[in-house]
């Protein structure tokens, strides 16, 4: 899990130029975003045994026609990530920029 926490990561930090990240100390997980607090979040990487989610701030809103976004929540949704080859995939990389694009229209 490590070295695809590590993939994800770098996938994060090429596909969301100008991000800040910060690392969450209570609890596993990266944050990105253009500001403080949840209003600039873009997303989070949250590493588990089963793999990686990557969490999408207000993913709920975004458009998802590939399905990718899981989740019970109303707001923030996850894509579940198992393996390097789903970071490849065109459909994550547009819901990221969805998500960026959001982030900041959110913060202005």
């Amino acid at each position: 899990m490590q070295a695809l926490a590590k993939s994800a990561r770098t996938f994060l930090l090429k596909a969301l130029p100008g991000a800040e990240e910060s690392i969450d100390e209570s609890a596993p997980v990266i944050g990105y975003g253009y500001g403080p607090g949840y209003k600039g979040l873009i997303c989070t990487l949250l590493v588990s045994k089963s793999g990686v989610k990557l969490g999408l701030a207000h993913g709920a809103k975004l458009p998802d026609p590939e399905r990718l976004l899981e989740g019970a929540g109303k707001v923030h949704k996850f894509v579940h990530i198992r393996t390097a080859a789903d970071l490849r995939k065109a459909s994550l990389t547009q819901l990221v920029k969805a998500a960026s694009a959001s982030a900041r229209a959110r913060s202005g």
